[in-house]
């Protein structure tokens, strides 16, 4: 389940075969009541339901969603309301509250994470005192609330705990003392399994084809998309682009050093024990939000028309918080260039390339960062998700980080779920690089080289001294 859709995706593996079929896609509407934006997560479960009932007899289920987000059951294992969207404006001044209060460096040398004003400890801030928390019982990140709605079992996956600013990196588990000088109830956070782990099968009232396993996979979509990066022994950048582009490489230790946590980067937990080092870029949100206020308008032939126009006649910080709430999308990005001096685009081509001139550059900003502070050079950007289709950006990228870069696969998320469940059920090899091994001989990947021409620096260039 992504941020803006949802998919059933039916897997088969083997020693030499990954093949994966959709069954069923669904949007992911957030619905706003009552001036509170929120996930539709009933609508969302019915289509899973919908869609593992397309898919017929599986030997295994996992499920894997963005991160950050929660939903709160009371002591009868009831949902107290639709969880909240990370997008709501509830956090709004939260993140400076709590780091006073806190600490920015404790905040960081205890979870590692990077500070979004969305994370999950200054959601449970801004909900301090409310009556659902008061009368909750468990917290469930959103996999694992899909994960008990299915099997009725409870329990935390670690890659999404990871990201809450709540769970201590160095000792793999919840941070009791964090929390509590936070304020955040302990006893709401569910008993912590790893990826691979059998959740449980099935209940038989949900109208499935047959009572079906669900395993643990690394539930936070990115960790599944690393599992499926196609790399063999270069040393690499990735950039799961979609909604977000998370751009990082993997590592064996975090890196909890000044010059880290003042550049904003996050250490979350990865599969088999790795360190997702990363950093959010907003990702192709500006575009969908454009897309969504023209009518939904063909994509392809907007980037084709984006192609045509100058390169970087305006670029933005596509990195703004200005740029985070939906609606009015090509009016605030208009607006961004007119404060900041660029031309205002004035058609819908010109806003794209605005749109992906920008991102390239923070993509190029954010791989130049992650080799300062890692001290770990890499010779090749993966690019997985959906935004590998898009060649533009593809090729923008690799001319502003002078790196070839590697696009695909698109579904990497399913893939590194499905190879996660496939591991756990003794059909492929043991370690990441076996796993990698199947996705780059089953995988088509699109090679792209950079160009050598002139790119600007962007409006975002002066946070790369670190």
């Amino acid at each position: 389940m992504g941020a803006s859709s949802g998919r059933v995706v039916v897997a088969r593996v083997g020693r030499d075969t990954l093949r994966l079929t959709p069954a069923h896609r669904f949007p992911n509407d957030p619905v706003r009541v009552g001036g509170t934006l929120h996930w539709d997560v009933l609508a969302l479960f019915r289509e899973v339901l919908s869609g593992l009932r397309r898919a017929g007899p599986v030997a295994s289920v996992g499920v894997d969603s963005w991160a950050v987000d929660y939903g709160l059951l009371d002591s009868t294992g009831a949902l107290l309301g639709n969880p909240v969207h990370y997008r709501d404006a509830r956090t709004d001044g939260v993140l400076e509250r709590v780091t006073r209060r806190l600490g920015a460096q404790r905040l960081y040398a205890t979870t590692g994470v990077q500070q979004l004003p969305f994370n999950t400890l200054y959601q449970l801030t801004a909900a301090a005192g409310s009556p659902q928390l008061a009368a909750a019982h468990r917290l469930l990140m959103i996999p694992d609330l899909i994960g008990y709605w299915l099997t009725g079992e409870i329990g935390a996956e670690a890659t999404n705990a990871s990201t809450t600013q709540l769970y201590d990196l160095h000792a793999r588990a919840w941070a009791d003392e964090l929390m509590a000088d936070a304020g955040v109830p302990a006893h709401l956070f569910a008993p912590l399994r790893e990826p691979g782990t059998r959740i449980g099968a099935t209940l038989p009232g949900l109208d499935l084809p047959h009572r079906t396993d669900v395993v643990a996979v690394g539930s936070h979509d990115t960790a599944s998309a690393v599992v499926a990066v196609p790399a063999a022994d270069e040393r690499f950048a990735y950039i799961s682009c979609g909604t977000w582009s998370l751009v990082g490489v993997e590592l064996t230790a975090p890196i909890l050093t000044e010059a880290s946590r003042r550049a904003n980067f996050s250490n979350e937990g990865g599969v088999d024990g790795t360190v997702r080092y990363l950093r959010n870029v907003m990702g192709l949100w500006p575009l969908q939000e454009c897309l969504r206020d023209w009518g939904g308008p063909d994509l392809s032939g907007l980037l084709a028309a984006a192609a045509r126009e100058p390169a970087f006649r305006s670029v933005v910080d596509i990195d703004d918080p200005s740029f985070l709430p939906p609606g009015g999308m090509p009016d605030r990005i208009a607006e961004a260039c007119r404060r900041g001096g660029q031309p205002v685009p004035r058609s819908p081509a010109a806003v794209v390339r605005c749109v992906v001139d920008s991102l390239a550059l923070a993509h190029r900003r954010a791989v130049r960062q992650v080799q300062e502070l890692s001290g770990r050079h890499v010779d090749a950007v993966h690019v997985v998700g959906g935004g590998a289709r898009n060649a533009l950006l593809c090729q923008l990228t690799a001319d502003a980080c002078g790196l070839p870069v590697l696009a695909g696969p698109v579904e990497a998320t399913a893939i590194g779920n499905v190879l996660v469940q496939a591991r756990a059920a003794g059909v492929v090899g043991d370690d990441l690089a076996a796993l990698r091994r199947l996705v780059r001989n089953t995988q088509r990947v699109e090679r792209y080289e950079p160009r050598g021409g002139p790119v600007p620096a962007g409006p975002d260039d002066r946070r790369v001294e670190v």
